[in-house]
């Protein structure tokens, strides 16, 4: 028997020496010392975050990176809107246009394991249960991953039947599918995966690694747009050049966020390739309880854009062309609403779970003050330069004057639409996915899209555009009535 029998016991070494033995312990030691100092370092980041640091300044931590890549996100979608437009091909225009919802809601199926796995990461932070966190985690990185390949395989399969539901027509069918090709069925995956993954870091309180990785795809495509539009193929391909460009981007944006968990695997709940483990029952019910809710509102939001182009279609496709780069320039300020609520719900989240109501409420108020200040901003200086920016994407002087009349219009419901998402954030945060599923049913089954149908009857063309703003009205009264309705009975009876 060897004398260092009793740590080998313990520690299950391979030495036969006293000598060996207390090296190899030394250097365990050291390792483990190593090893939970990163975790508390972690764990004291996470705290300072959600915990203690003044609210305002937490709020613009999280938020801001947030913020910056969904702008980067939306300028490089606008950017495959601009490099097309150089081409002053309206059906082209169109047709990557028509695109835009399917991505958009390709980007759905990322709420369902991002927004459903993270908000609840987050409040098994506040309670202190990392083990669950990690597994939570695990699950819901597979879920993402195979939502994202059969979807992009419905795409393929059904592509004709879709893009004729979709309004393309023999001037925009060619256009619209190789674009979707590229986008959709070879990009949905790494797509759906990266902004999975940058939803469950922010959970954590990585949200400059989250927005990073964000930037860094929507970077990579502004600068291969162009290389691949106009050098690497022939004229008449550039659609199919921004296409492959999108494509190749959210890959690298996918690759570093691997990266980034590879590097952190062994001090965060977030780990690269981790075995699956299922979570509780109750945590499994609650991933989906808030996630399918997620998705199925961001679905909803754009299945009316969907009816927006089907419904625009039906007058010219210069109308179809302006509405499309409408569509896609007034998501500037709800995207920073967005990033302004991505950022604020893992400390909503957190709080509400350790029962700290008053940081949670002070950063309630902070973040919705801010999202109100944008939105007037924003309309501030759209309904002044209307023109000048449809002029970035199109010289068609028959799009851009449709297309300046329609963003004045449109513009006017941001802080209507800031509001509706606020309260569905809200709802996400505290684990309340019923709630957020009726507020999204309601906005968009009960009011948007009837509304969008009944003003088109009524008035026409400009009646689709003003839909948005009459239907955001109901949507933004029922959503206070719901969450004052929720705050009354769940905070002052202290459950």
């Amino acid at each position: 028997m060897p004398a260092c029998f009793c740590i080998c016991e313990k520690f299950r070494c391979d030495k036969n020496s006293d000598t060996a033995c207390v090296s190899w312990y030394i250097g365990w030691e050291k390792k483990n010392r190593m090893k939970k100092s990163r975790m508390n370092t972690e764990k004291n980041t996470n705290a300072e975050i959600f915990e203690r640091m003044p609210v305002p300044r937490a709020v613009r931590m999280m938020a801001v990176p947030t913020v910056i890549s969904q702008l980067i996100v939306l300028i490089y979608n606008m950017a495959d809107t601009f490099f097309i437009g150089r081409t002053a091909n309206p059906y082209m225009v169109a047709g990557a246009s028509l695109i835009l919802p399917i991505f958009n809601i390709t980007l759905s199926l990322s709420g369902l394991a991002g927004v459903g796995g993270g908000a609840l990461i987050s409040r098994l932070l506040g309670r202190k249960q990392t083990e669950e966190a990690g597994k939570v985690y695990s699950f819901c990185i597979y879920l993402g991953v195979l939502a994202a390949a059969l979807f992009s395989l419905g795409v393929l399969f059904f592509m004709r039947p879709l893009m004729r539901q979709l309004g393309a027509d023999g001037n925009t069918y060619r256009y619209a599918s190789n674009y979707a090709f590229f986008v959709i069925v070879c990009g949905a995956v790494p797509t759906v995966l990266s902004n999975t993954l940058s939803t469950l870091l922010r959970s954590v309180g990585e949200s400059k690694k989250a927005g990073f990785g964000i930037t860094l795809g929507g970077a990579v495509n502004i600068a291969l747009d162009p290389l691949f539009m106009f050098v690497l193929l022939p004229d008449g391909m550039e659609i199919t050049g921004a296409g492959a460009a999108t494509c190749l981007s959210n890959c690298i944006a996918c690759a570093y966020f691997i990266t980034v968990l590879f590097r952190m695997r062994k001090t965060s709940v977030l780990r690269l390739c981790p075995p699956l483990r299922l979570p509780q029952k109750r945590s499994l019910a609650e991933i989906f309880f808030v996630g399918v809710p997620s998705a199925v509102t961001t679905f909803l939001f754009d299945f009316d854009y969907i009816v927006i182009d089907r419904l625009m279609s039906g007058y010219h496709d210069i109308a179809l062309a302006a509405v499309g780069i409408v569509l896609k320039v007034e998501r500037l300020p709800l995207n920073i609403g967005i990033g302004i609520c991505q950022g604020m719900m893992p400390i909503i989240a957190y709080n509400y779970s350790a029962k700290n109501y008053p940081r949670m409420n002070e950063t309630k108020r902070y973040s919705l003050k801010l999202g109100l200040v944008c939105a007037a901003v924003s309309i501030t200086l759209y309904e002044l330069f209307a023109g000048q920016i449809m002029t970035v994407f199109i010289r068609d002087a028959q799009t851009v004057a449709l297309g300046t009349k329609f963003l004045r219009i449109r513009v006017l419901a941001t802080p209507l639409m800031f509001l509706s998402f606020f309260h569905v954030y809200l709802f996400n945060a505290f684990g309340e996915g019923g709630h957020a599923l009726f507020l999204g049913v309601m906005r968009w089954v009960v009011f948007n899209i009837p509304m969008l149908f009944f003003l088109n009857w009524l008035i026409g063309m400009y009646g689709i555009v003003w839909s948005q703003l009459a239907a955001d009205i109901f949507t933004v009264l029922l959503s206070l009535a719901a969450y004052r309705k929720y705050e009354t009975e769940a905070f002052t009876t202290g459950t």
